[in-house]
Formats: C-alpha cells, sequence, structure tokens
C-alpha cells in the first residue's frame, strides 16, 4: 500500500536506486528526476520532494532548487546530504528537514511522515478563505462576496483541492489523479471542462481566482 508519493532529484540516479527500492518495499512511491528537468515534479503530483545535494558546490542550481521548490508549490523538501555537504548546510534554503548519509529507507520514511503530518495540521481548517471566496468545509458551502455559490460536488472538490494548495501548479493528469481518482478513465478535458464551468460560477470582472498555466496546468492564485 502506497503511503504517499516523492519526488527525489538527482544528476546521479545510481546514488538513489537502492534507497527507492527500499522505500517501495515500505510503501513510499519514489520517482526521480535530473536536476535539469526538476519542473516534471509537479507532473507526479508528489506529498514531498527528496533533493540529494552531495558532492556539489554550495553555488550549484542544484543547492538553490529547494527554495524555488518552495516558491513555486510549497511542498515540504528534504535534502540528502554527504557528510562533506554538511559543512555547507547554512547556504541551503527552503528545507523542512535533511538526513546525512548513509540514508537509511526507514529514517526517510520516518522524516517524510513526521512533516507531512505537521504541513496536515497547519492546513487542518473547517474554513479557507480566500479574497471574497469562502469555503466553508463543514458545510461544503461556497460563497463568494457573501453570496452562496451552487456547485456540483466535483466542482466543490476540485475548487477545495486547488484551494488548499495556492500556488502549486497542477497538470491535468495530476488533476485527475487527486480528484478523481486513479482508477477514473476519463480523458484530461474533463478537468478543462470543470476549470471552466468553476470559473463561470465564482469568478468575474473583479474577482480572478484560478490561473492557466501554459503548456502544463492549472494553480490557485496565491494572493485573489
Amino acid at each position: 500500500m502506497v503511503l504517499f508519493r516523492v519526488v527525489a532529484i538527482t544528476d546521479k540516479t545510481e546514488q538513489i536506486t537502492e534507497l527507492n527500492s527500499e522505500l517501495a518495499i515500505k510503501g513510499l512511491h519514489c520517482s526521480v528526476v535530473s536536476a535539469s528537468a526538476s519542473g516534471q515534479i509537479y507532473e507526479q503530483a508528489p506529498d514531498l520532494v527528496l533533493v540529494v545535494m552531495n558532492g556539489l558546490p554550495p553555488n550549484s542550481a542544484l543547492w538553490r532548487l529547494p527554495k524555488k521548490i518552495k516558491k513555486d508549490s510549497h511542498l515540504p523538501v528534504i535534502a540528502l546530504l554527504s557528510n562533506g555537504a554538511l559543512d555547507n548546510l547554512e547556504y541551503i534554503t527552503g528545507i523542512d528537514d535533511f538526513i546525512i548519509e548513509p540514508w537509511e529507507a526507514g529514517e526517510v520514511v520516518a522524516r517524510a511522515k513526521r512533516i507531512l503530518q505537521l504541513f496536515q495540521n497547519e492546513n487542518s481548517i473547517d474554513v479557507i478563505k480566500c479574497g471574497d471566496l469562502m469555503i466553508d468545509i463543514a458545510r461544503c458551502e461556497v460563497s463568494v462576496g457573501g453570496r452562496l455559490v451552487m456547485l456540483t460536488f466535483k466542482e466543490y472538490q476540485l475548487l477545495k483541492f486547488l484551494a488548499s494548495n495556492r500556488g502549486t501548479v497542477f497538470t491535468r493528469d495530476a488533476l485527475l489523479n487527486k480528484v478523481w481518482g486513479y482508477d477514473f478513465f476519463g480523458g484530461d478535458r474533463t478537468v478543462d471542462v470543470h476549470i471552466r464551468r468553476l470559473r463561470s460560477k465564482i469568478e468575474d470582472a473583479n474577482h480572478a481566482f484560478i490561473e492557466t498555466v501554459r503548456n502544463i496546468g492549472y494553480r490557485f492564485r496565491e494572493e485573489s
């Protein structure tokens, strides 16, 4: 059973191959992407990101990547460091935790679960408020400027998911997985249709909440 999804970013995939296999046994689904293709992490719809940062100087692009991930998505980030890289820990910004080599699968899973629990607790609220938009989770009601908006259940689920992850860019496939589920057989046009209907109900000349990210997907604006 998969506990949660993780993307590991590294330019040396052999470093994490063995760890990846051990994580899979413990129920953690881990995908690997190179630093040059780090934009692909959002296609995986991960719950958490691992960044392998050993053996590189602190002024490298990889060392700046955690900060960029935080800015773009607010996903929790764990750095995997070598003993040598520990000396440059002060130069790393944007990480929520770090693990020193050798990276044990048990420790990675334990730290990841702790961080995800903290994030879940921070977001465990009964009302989501974004400017004039209010989502009352307890009542499953949505209002804009005090006006009650009638949504279908799937429109409500989609809006709640996007609003709960403000600033994070999601591909259409990621939204299908997160909102419709892995067993959904419809195409990604389903997402476009629901986004269009949702916008027609909650947006107008004075309100813009959902942003289309060209060639990628959608995100909920951080400042709506």
